[in-house]
């Protein structure tokens, strides 16, 4: 009992520092406070140690990590959100990332508290085939890929939509529309000064030179989040093969989550060979990572809660 106490009082904290945390982070996208910065962070902090207490009594209780339920994933993916907020955070411009994760991680905290049945948030031993050296190995690795990932396609659709907001506004004023006088949409800095026009309107030399350093950022930040979170994905689904050749005898049973797993690795690799290849650049590597941010959901929560295939966390079914 007084363990429930000490996980209620941490799982609640937790969510009101990260409540509290996501309006600030918002604001900082249009104006920088560094008071709203220092509170965000030291809030952000708050949130990482409770929901870092909260796992380590869920671990003391049953002697293994806080993953065997629907319920400790998606704690465990708000933790890993927390954690990736004050590297990120840290180096953001305009606050963008915070302004990603923070939300991210709220959302993930309020479905797990408030939306789950109380039979799904006991604490719970394993079943007898999830007893295994592997799980660690599999299931970090595949949530920290969650998150990691997450975070990276949510850049990716900000600057999708920034691309294919108004394009003639990526381009500086009074210049000749010929491929030689653009600016290049993905790495325009380098080419302003050689770029810009003399007649150009100062202000609005300005506003684009912001744009323009404004994609080159999200792209850098997505492909980054996106590169880690991809390898996180592929030891989870090499480890995940393993141990299912010696739970079951098979590496791959293609079960729907196991399917799901391969589409989202498969886009994800298209997005990296995209991005690495100069010759296409823009908008298509930006489409392919914004699809991976719907086929991790489907993959992580779908097909968890309808509870359907061997990978079975149930719910709605």
């Amino acid at each position: 009992m007084m363990y429930t106490r000490i996980e209620y009082i941490f799982i609640h904290i937790s969510f009101l520092m990260l409540f509290l945390v996501t309006l600030p982070n918002l604001i900082n996208l249009f104006y920088e406070i560094d008071k709203l910065n220092h509170f965000s962070k030291n809030s952000m902090i708050i949130a990482f140690l409770c929901l870092t207490g909260f796992m380590t009594i869920r671990c003391f209780q049953n002697k293994h990590l806080p993953i065997g339920n629907s319920y400790e994933s998606l704690i465990f993916l708000s933790w890993g959100f927390s954690l990736l907020y004050p590297k990120l955070s840290g180096k953001s411009q305009g606050g963008l990332p915070g302004a990603v994760l923070a939300p991210s991680a709220t959302l993930i905290h309020a479905f797990a508290t408030s939306s789950l049945p109380r039979e799904i948030q006991q604490s719970t031993s394993l079943v007898p085939a999830s007893q295994s050296h592997w799980l660690m190995m599999h299931v970090t690795t595949t949530l920290i890929s969650y998150a990691t990932l997450s975070c990276g396609s949510s850049l990716a659709i900000v600057l999708l939509s920034l691309l294919r907001g108004d394009r003639d506004n990526y381009y500086f004023p009074n210049l000749e529309h010929n491929s030689e006088k653009r600016i290049c949409l993905l790495n325009p800095c380098n080419n302003i000064q050689r770029q810009i026009d003399a007649q150009s309107p100062p202000y609005s030399l300005f506003l684009n030179s912001r744009k323009c350093q404004l994609i080159n950022y999200l792209d850098k930040w997505a492909y980054q989040a996106i590169s880690l979170g991809f390898a996180f994905l592929t030891v989870g689904i090499l480890s995940g093969a393993v141990w299912a050749n010696e739970a079951r005898g098979s590496y791959r049973s293609w079960d729907p989550k196991e399917t799901w797993a391969l589409i989202t690795w498969l886009i994800y690799a298209a997005y990296l060979h995209t991005r690495i290849n100069e010759r296409w650049t823009g908008e298509g590597p930006a489409v392919a990572a914004s699809m991976g941010f719907f086929l991790v959901r489907v993959r992580f929560l779908g097909i968890n809660l309808l509870g359907i295939g061997l990978h079975n966390y149930g719910w709605l079914a």
